[in-house]
């Protein structure tokens, strides 16, 4: 489990493929802190560490991770959120995060508001956002501004947009949606008494 608060920006390093699956090398700061078998998120996507050399450690990721997120579009150098599991017992100053990507959505309008910046995204249904609800944009907690059918804006102060991998991010960029897990619970539960 994750909180959305992103500890730190990785570097891809390597990137290998063995059959279906695609081994991502990443140097870190946090590198020496790790041990193999934890699980991180990267961009969102909870990954379990393989193997630790040095300031690197590699994950594998299988292709159903690869099918539902942005992973396959990863390219050596480019810069990612990391979070490491959250430990029972310390705040919760996110959401409750699962690092299990739900689907992808594209960027379709950036705008300066004099002290934030508008994000505002777009993504297929069924799922749903709710106005002042949590999303988690590429492993990021946040609130929802503006909520329709398939679309939903984020607003980002400084500090975020600094010390994350939104400062990359432009209008067309596809990037990893986490919906809300209590809100999926609700979400599937309407469908079950719909189709009873």
């Amino acid at each position: 489990m994750f909180t959305g608060i992103i500890e730190t920006l990785g570097t891809i390093k390597s990137i290998e493929k063995e059959g279906s699956n695609v081994h991502f090398t990443i140097e870190s700061d946090f590198t020496n802190e790790l041990k193999i078998d934890q699980s991180v998120a990267h961009n969102g996507v909870c990954l379990t560490v393989v193997d630790i050399v040095g300031k690197t450690y590699k994950v594998t990721a299988i292709q159903e991770t690869l099918l539902r997120t942005t992973l396959s579009s990863w390219k050596v150098n480019d810069p990612i959120n990391l979070e490491r599991g959250m430990k029972l017992g310390d705040r919760l100053d996110g959401h409750i995060v699962q690092g299990h990507v739900d689907t992808t959505g594209k960027c379709i309008k950036i705008a300066n508001l004099d002290g934030s910046i508008a994000f505002h995204f777009e993504y297929e249904a069924p799922h749903l956002t709710v106005e002042k609800g949590s999303i988690t944009i590429n492993g990021v907690s946040l609130t929802v501004v503006d909520s329709t059918l398939n679309t939903f804006s984020v607003c980002i102060i400084p500090y975020t947009l600094e010390h994350t991998t939104f400062k990359n991010i432009q209008v067309g960029n596809t990037v990893n949606l986490e919906f809300d897990i209590i809100g999926k619970y609700f979400q599937k539960q309407i469908q079950v008494y719909k189709d009873k």
